[in-house]
């Protein structure tokens, strides 16, 4: 009786995997949201009521890029699983979506540091279109801070990858378009949350053993995607006869 692994695939833990993965790249993501808002005139940035819809506008076009990516992965993921049967073809996603995760976690941890050169792989293509960005500012609108954020989406980094390994799972596009809109969401408290409560976040982001905590939980998913059996959220359906 083969096992259905619908938590590694669900919803609610790609929007935890997006909550803890984005207190490690607080930084990162802080010191672009301060570069983008001192673009914008400081009537708006001296007033939060004003500034709020644009670092929202931000991250929905941030989100909007990774719900579009987990579309493609999706497409990437159907077509895999063609070529070995739905059973075994799911499997062999399972594990490599599994490894990377795995190796995510012990990178947030500060025990596999090399894993940062996955984000490599999208620096050709981050290279084609970071000049669009460049080109939205200084943002003056609503619907450009939209526009930068959707090109923000696709900066490479290693942990988005491995949010997309896991959605490449999903098995359906739709769904793996959704699990990185989940994904997305997750990150919007600790993104968002930069402006109001920055010195907060920095400094709770650069713990180690906050750190060692969030690379924890991230190898528990990575093992609950590769050992089902232990996946206290595994469903057992019967064989067809």
């Amino acid at each position: 009786m083969p096992f259905f692994p619908e938590f590694s695939s669900s919803y609610p833990v790609a929007f935890l995997m997006g909550l803890f993965s984005s207190m490690h790249c607080i930084g990162m993501c802080g010191s672009i949201i301060g570069t983008l808002t001192l673009s914008l005139s400081p009537d708006i940035r001296n007033k939060k009521t004003l500034l709020f819809p644009y670092v929202l506008n931000y991250n929905l076009g941030r989100i909007t890029s990774y719900t579009i990516a987990g579309g493609l992965v999706g497409i990437i993921g159907v077509l895999m699983i063609m070529p070995f049967g739905e059973i075994h073809g799911h499997r062999i996603l399972q594990l490599l979506s599994a490894l990377v995760m795995m190796s995510a976690g012990l990178y947030i941890a500060g025990w596999f540091p090399r894993f940062a050169y996955i984000e490599k792989m999208g620096v050709r293509f981050w290279k084609k279109i970071e000049p669009f960005g460049r080109k939205l500012i200084p943002v003056k609108t609503h619907t450009q801070a939209y526009l930068f954020g959707m090109v923000w989406g696709w900066l490479p980094c290693g942990l988005v990858y491995s949010a997309l390994t896991l959605a490449a799972t999903a098995g359906d596009v739709a769904k793996s378009a959704l699990l990185m809109l989940a994904f997305g969401a997750g990150t919007l408290p600790a993104v968002m949350g930069v402006g109001i409560m920055t010195n907060i976040l920095t400094r709770l982001s650069r713990t180690q053993r906050f750190k060692q905590l969030i690379g924890l939980f991230m190898i528990v998913l990575a093992l609950l995607a590769a050992l089902p059996w232990l996946n206290p959220m595994a469903f057992i359906h019967p064989q067809a006869h």
